[in-house]
């Protein structure tokens, strides 16, 4: 499995910007589908975002399709999450997670691996 690390949330005032980072472990990084998911209190955590192997095929949640953005650098080990015009419903803590193959997936059972996560908050 690889291990990951979350990185870059805080507090925002609505209609602001964010960019979250996960770094990974490990060689086979490339080999990963990447997903980040989100967890606000009393609810379930839901689909934010996901990316192929190469980054070639996105999907998004349809709460932030065009306001987030997702991307990675396989060179760096890294998935990124950039967060545009915020707002409140959107506070909650952020998960990074891989999934090993191919198929890019919006169940989070599908997912092996989690990062510890980061707090997003969006204030009115």
């Amino acid at each position: 499995q690889v291990q990951l690390v979350e990185s870059g949330g805080g507090l925002v005032q609505a209609g602001g910007s964010l960019r979250l980072s996960c770094a990974a472990s490990g060689r086979t990084f490339s080999s990963y589908v990447m997903g980040w998911f989100r967890q606000a209190p009393g609810k379930e955590r839901e689909f934010v975002a996901a990316i192929s192997w190469t980054g070639v095929m996105t999907d998004y949640a349809n709460s932030v399709k065009g306001r987030f953005t997702i991307s990675r650098d396989n060179a760096k080990n890294t998935v990124y999450l950039k967060l545009n015009s915020l707002k409140p419903e959107d506070t909650a803590v952020y998960y990074c997670a891989a999934r090993s193959g191919p198929i890019v997936t919006r169940r989070a059972a599908d997912f092996a691996s989690w990062g510890q996560g980061t707090q997003v908050t969006v204030s009115s």
